[in-house]
């Protein structure tokens, strides 16, 4: 099970760190990664990381501005959000696939994802 916590009400320019537990059991995946999604619109990829080596891979909307670590001995993944803007106000998922994968973490399948943590972004 995968639980996000760390959400909440910001205003602009400000930061959050939101953080995903894998409860029960080890992360037994390729790589983890953020999501986001707002009502209307469909889920969009935010980072990545792989779980063994610490690659990580952005969207361009947030390089530069969001950063995704993982602390393995604590069984979780972080993503730490500055000069957040109301672009950034979405529901926020972790998501973790199978685990190995050949390719780029680019073209990782994530395949499971937790129930998500709100951003909101008000002035």
């Amino acid at each position: 099970q995968l639980v996000e916590s760390g959400g909440g009400v910001v205003q602009p320019g400000a930061s959050l760190k939101l953080s995903c537990l894998q409860r029960g059991r080890t992360f037994n995946t390729y790589a983890m990664g953020w999501f986001r999604q707002v009502p209307g619109k469909e889920r969009e990829f935010v980072a990545s990381i792989s779980w063994n080596d610490g690659l990580t891979y952005y969207a361009d909307s947030v390089k530069g501005r969001f950063t995704i670590s993982r602390d393995i001995t604590k069984n979780t993944v972080y993503l730490q959000m500055d000069n957040l803007d109301f672009d950034d106000a979405a529901v926020y998922y972790c998501a973790e696939g199978p685990p190995y994968h050949t390719g780029s973490l680019s073209g990782y399948p994530f395949d499971y994802w937790g129930a998500g943590t709100q951003v909101t972004v008000s002035s």
